[in-house]
């Protein structure tokens, strides 16, 4: 795939990005450096290796998903100027 100098100016308008012409010319040929270089890493054959998420080998670090100290919403909602049965009350913005 390749880009040209209406794909550059398109994507910059769609970005909402001020281009120049030079500009637009100078991205038009990185661009297409950087999807040669996308379409090199197609062609690179990576079956039968696993994904990782980091370069050592080492696992996430997780926690137990268990609740510590619930059933505080007396307490969250005690400072609030209007509430009713622990919901917040506001005044409505929107008509």
């Amino acid at each position: 795939m390749s880009v040209d100098l209406a794909t550059v100016k398109r994507v910059a308008r769609l970005a909402r990005i001020a281009v120049s012409e030079e500009e637009a010319e100078r991205m038009t040929g990185e661009l297409n450096g950087i999807l040669g270089f996308v379409e090199q890493l197609s062609e690179v054959n990576v079956d039968g290796v696993e994904p990782m998420t980091s370069v050592t080998p080492m696992r996430m670090k997780t926690r137990e998903d268990i609740v510590m100290d619930g059933d505080k919403a007396a307490d969250v909602v005690a400072n609030a100027p209007n509430s009713d049965r622990d919901f917040f009350l506001v005044p409505k913005v929107v008509e």
